[in-house]
């Protein structure tokens, strides 16, 4: 009988290929500007449009602007220039690319008294082809009409999404429908008879009767591999496989579509889910397996060598290994980015452990005596925990909101760059910039944060910077308490599914708050690049309903194994870190026919995501795990 996930291989490739072919290829296009209404030229690249800005008017030179609806407080930029018309009916046309992803604002400026014409908004398609037409109304010269005429419709990027994900939906009822076929004697009797035709004959005709994937020895999976599973919460390793499969295909490019890049300052997209998520599932995890330890006699001090040495390593992995800058060799210190993925990792769980071991106590399940208490002992037996917890909080506000930064103003949370109007275009991240730069140096931090884009920032940031990481710090405590939920309550499904409830409830109320339900007006909005304390509130807030929805499925009601993300889960420092080294090495990239592609690209990433999926499913066949 197949085992959960087989056939991933062969399926995978299959729904990158189809996908691949979905990709709309660029057109030969002609460069000559008359011809441009009616053919898309070939160098615009992905999420841009080709704008004609047709200038009708007699009197006046033409500026035109632009303004992305995600830019918040943004300056305008200059987009194009174009001169007046010198005859009547034959208008100066000039052509330029526009971006396709946002709703964008058009202002239109008269350039002999610097005078705003109109604005007109619109969301342009990508490779569309449009023409903005201004003229003059009614024959009166103060009079302007602006039209935008689409004179080629634009492709639908979205597509090449929907046929990934219909083709993965068919190949998971296949296999469905294959694990449904598998349960019935007949069809699982006659597989194993094809398979092994001796063996199999003796064990169905036995008394023992048709064999189970304990009894089997010959079965693909090895008995003692059910056995290990079984002790396991399933549903963690399921949940860290999904966050980091999510993660490594963002990482790879997402198929170049803005919505699995990461925000460019507040606000959410799928890339900014993962990390937080892989944090918090740690903590569990740290709660789980240090009451394991103890339990088995293990002295505190011999713990915290382990939990010490595997923060080093991870340290080190992140900094030696998973260098940005190849280009300068991994061993470049002077450009040595000293922050990091792994390194917030390391430090984290490092701090996390720490305060585990130091209140541990000898408590579990049904041992402890129900007292009016006993709904709040999950808190109330670890409240040195949670005052360390809220000092840290505070720390982070107090910097956050008090510490004096040269040139900005208390309390900034802002990109810079051209937003804010302008006004503070070299305080990106405020207090968390300041100190990065302060401590580690300009060199030694990210050179290409995500508000570069949009906010067309200059100086360099951090997203793993040294304030983020305090906030990271409590995202895994929150996972540390889901963590002694499990071991309070343990076999109680309905108290831990209740309290995993509240917990998110809890969460999102003080996101509410905190946000006031808007992206950017709150008090303090969610932001990646800062971690800010409304950024861990709602990210807890969805890793505590996913935690209950993966659980109930995988654990409780066992209708689903957790494949396929249950197998990166088991290898995930592995998973992630071979993504990171093997990014440019064929088999997970190659060279495209057509670069600016959205299609092409998602076959790429799809491509080089399932095949890590592949990776460690064998290597849970082999049962080879990389602990560290």
């Amino acid at each position: 009988m197949a085992g959960p996930g087989q056939g991933w291989g062969p399926s995978a490739t299959l729904c990158v290929a189809v996908t691949a072919m979905s990709a709309a290829l660029l057109a030969p296009g002609l460069t000559q500007p008359h011809d441009l209404s009616r053919r898309r030229p070939s160098d615009l690249k992905i999420d841009q449009a080709l704008l004609l800005v047709h200038n009708e008017l007699i009197s006046e030179n033409l500026t035109v602007s632009w303004l992305s609806d995600y830019c918040y407080q943004c300056l305008y930029q200059d987009l194009v220039s174009v001169p007046m018309s010198n005859t009547t009916g034959k208008p100066n046309i000039v052509a330029v690319a526009v971006d396709s992803q946002h709703p964008v604002t058009l202002q239109l400026n008269g350039t002999s008294a610097g005078r705003e014409l109109t604005r007109i908004h619109y969301h342009f398609g990508e490779f569309g082809n449009y023409s903005l037409v201004v003229k003059n109304f009614g024959g009166s010269t103060k009079r302007i009409s602006c039209d935008i005429i689409v004179n080629e419709k634009p492709v639908n990027s979205h597509l090449p999404i929907l046929y990934a994900f219909l083709i993965y939906m068919g190949l998971l009822g296949v296999l469905a429908l294959g694990r449904i076929f598998a349960i019935i004697d007949p069809i699982r009797n006659w597989f194993y008879k094809k398979l092994n035709p001796e063996d199999t004959d003796r064990l169905i005709n036995s008394e023992l009767g048709s064999p189970t994937k304990a009894d089997s020895t010959h079965s693909n999976v090895p008995a003692t591999a059910w056995t290990v599973s079984q002790q396991r919460l399933r549903s963690l390793d399921t949940f860290r496989g999904l966050s980091l499969i999510i993660m490594v295909f963002v990482n790879y490019g997402g198929g170049k579509y803005w919505f699995f890049k990461h925000q460019s300052w507040n606000g959410l997209t799928l890339a900014d889910l993962v990390f937080p998520w892989f944090v918090f599932i740690m903590g569990t995890s740290v709660s789980l397996s240090l009451s394991s330890m103890l339990r088995r006699g293990c002295s505190k001090w011999k713990v915290l060598g382990k939990a010490l040495w595997r923060s080093v390593l991870l340290f080190l992995i992140g900094v030696v290994i998973i260098n940005p800058n190849y280009c300068l060799g991994p061993l470049s210190w002077g450009n040595l980015r000293i922050p990091g993925v792994l390194q917030r990792l390391g430090f984290t769980y490092l701090v996390v452990a720490v305060l585990e071991l130091l209140c541990a106590q000898a408590v579990a399940g049904t041992d402890v005596l129900e007292t009016p208490y006993s709904a709040l002992r999950d808190i109330l037996l670890y409240w040195p925990q949670w005052v360390f917890i809220l000092m840290l909080e505070a720390i982070w506000l107090g910097l956050t909101f008090l510490l004096s930064v040269p040139g900005c103003p208390k309390g900034y949370l802002g990109p810079g760059g051209i937003g804010d109007f302008g006004k503070y275009p070299n305080c990106t991240g405020g207090a968390a910039g300041y100190i990065d730069h302060l401590l580690l140096g300009e060199k030694h931090i990210y050179q290409h944060p995500s508000s570069s884009v949009l906010y067309q920032t200059t100086v360099a940031y951090d997203p793993e910077g040294i304030l983020g990481t305090v906030s990271s710090i409590g995202m895994a405590f929150l996972g540390l308490q889901a963590g002694k939920i499990f071991l309070l309550y343990k076999d109680q499904h309905k108290q831990i599914i209740s309290r995993f409830f509240i917990w998110s409830v809890v969460m999102g109320i003080i996101s509410a708050i905190l946000t006031k339900c808007s992206k950017d007006e709150g008090f303090i909005p969610v932001n990646k690049n800062l971690w800010s304390v409304s950024y861990v509130t709602t990210l807890s807030c969805f890793a505590f309903l996913l935690l209950l929805l993966i659980y109930y499925l995988v654990d409780v009601k066992r209708w689903w194994s957790g494949a396929p993300f249950f197998y990166p889960g088991m290898n995930s420092i592995l998973v992630y870190v071979g993504h990171e080294v093997f990014e440019n090495y064929f088999p997970f990239k190659w060279k495209m026919k057509e670069s600016q592609s959205h299609g092409e690209h998602l076959a790429q990433n799809l491509v080089a995501t399932s095949i890590w999926v592949i990776i460690s499913y064998l290597l849970y066949r082999k049962r080879i795990f990389w602990k560290i």
